[in-house]
């Protein structure tokens, strides 16, 4: 994943800032090159290429077997069970590492995962990363964390205890949106910053910050 630049950093770090200003509530950003590996997808694609080439030669042997001669000049070759056993084998096998090597190319890889396999993994590491780096770490439980995972182009708000009582999810949808207008035309750090004083907003309504309010989680950016 490109870094951002060190300027690009310090304006989401400061959208943070300012948006903790109004509000208890503690706001952590992370950003993301991807959520998982999907290595068992790739497996998964890889095995059903083999299997269907597999299945096509074993339904039009003749086809495959006279290609193969023709091509190895075995003219009168009389094919034995095992040998054809042993093509579609070596066919299955070619077109499973083929498959394989091919998903190295990471555009392919990823447009070749199903969008809901997708959003479920980016949730589930916006749901591990705040559990690890917000999950009742502050005195209230008003932690949120916004978390963007750029390749799989999914983006997670997840909030503490406290917050999430009297925030519904759907309220999150202007922070998503405005912060994914940005990030759509290019502009991740203005992105993520539109986001962050989206939640600041709805932060500052229901957890206005009180005098004697302290810092408790980092404002600065983590890139993961």
């Amino acid at each position: 994943m490109a870094r951002l630049t060190e300027a690009q950093q310090r304006l989401v770090t400061e959208a943070v800032t300012r948006a903790e200003e109004n509000t208890s509530g503690e706001i952590v950003t992370v950003l993301t090159d991807r959520s998982d590996g999907y290595t068992e997808v790739a497996l998964l694609w890889a095995a059903a290429v083999a299997f269907t080439a597999m299945a096509i030669v074993s339904t039009f042997p003749a086809f495959y077997t006279g290609l193969f001669d023709r091509i190895f000049g075995n003219w009168a070759h009389d094919w034995t069970a095992g040998e054809l056993m042993t093509l579609v084998t070596g066919i299955g096998l070619a077109k499973f590492f083929g498959m394989w090597l091919i998903q190295a190319w990471q555009p392919l890889k990823f447009f070749l995962i199903p969008g809901p396999v997708k959003s479920a993994r980016a949730n589930e590491a916006a749901v591990r990363l705040f559990k690890v780096g917000a999950d009742r770490r502050t005195v209230g439980r008003t932690g949120v964390l916004l978390y963007l995972s750029l390749r799989e182009r999914r983006a997670e708000i997840v909030a503490d205890e406290a917050i999430a009582a009297k925030v519904p999810a759907e309220v999150w949808g202007n922070a998503m949106a405005a912060m994914l207008v940005e990030i759509k035309a290019g502009r991740i750090a203005e992105g993520m910053a539109s986001g962050v004083t989206e939640v600041g907003k709805i932060l500052a309504e229901q957890f206005p910050r009180a005098d004697d309010d302290v810092n408790e989680l980092p404002d600065r950016l983590i890139e993961l």
